[in-house]
């Protein structure tokens, strides 16, 4: 696993051992930040299930202001450290070790704002999805900016709604086993 571009383009990263934590894939992440490059610069950028943190380095890597991660894993947790240090990322970044619901309550409590979400649970966990594409839509909707897009990464044959409160399916991407399902809150 690697950074696919940007300021630690080919540095190396790691990944929890075993097989609780499924690292997004090189080429799925290059496809994601394919798509995202216009938004990226300057943007924040909220990784959810953050796992090896590899997402939000990635968007860092490629001019994200800010990565928010959100991971309540010790091994996880270690491994976002380790690799944001062996990068010598050591500012521009918040790392909050609380279930991602009570983190983004806690955020938008907080008047923080992103501009782009992406989340990443356990692909069995279907109810994490549900969860937290509706707190995400509806209770904690002001912690995404007006132009604000959410990616949830899932397993292909995993039907995922097409709204959750106010966010509103507008793209679905398939590459392997995988897909990524684009939300935004349209705007009147």
């Amino acid at each position: 696993m690697r950074v696919i571009a940007g300021q630690f383009r080919s540095r190396p990263l790691t990944a929890p051992k075993g097989l609780d934590t499924r690292p997004t894939s090189d080429r799925l992440r290059e496809t994601l930040f394919n798509i995202l490059a216009p938004r990226i610069e300057n943007a924040v950028f909220l990784d959810l299930y953050a796992g090896s943190g590899a997402v939000g380095i990635e968007a860092l890597s490629r001019g994200a202001q800010e990565a928010i991660f959100i991971e309540n894993a010790e091994p996880a947790l270690r491994v976002i450290r380790a690799n944001l240090a062996s990068l010598g990322i050591r500012g521009n970044y918040t790392l909050e070790t609380l279930r991602v619901s009570v983190a983004l309550k806690r955020l938008t409590s907080a008047g923080r704002s992103v501009e782009i979400a992406f989340l990443d649970p356990p692909y069995a966990d279907v109810t994490e999805y549900e969860s937290t594409l509706n707190l995400l839509g509806g209770e904690c909707r002001q912690l995404l900016t007006p132009e604000a897009i959410v990616i949830a990464e899932h397993l292909k044959k995993l039907s995922l709604a097409d709204t959750y409160g106010a966010l509103n399916r507008y793209r679905t991407l398939k590459q392997g086993d995988s897909a990524l399902s684009f939300y935004l809150i349209p705007q009147n």
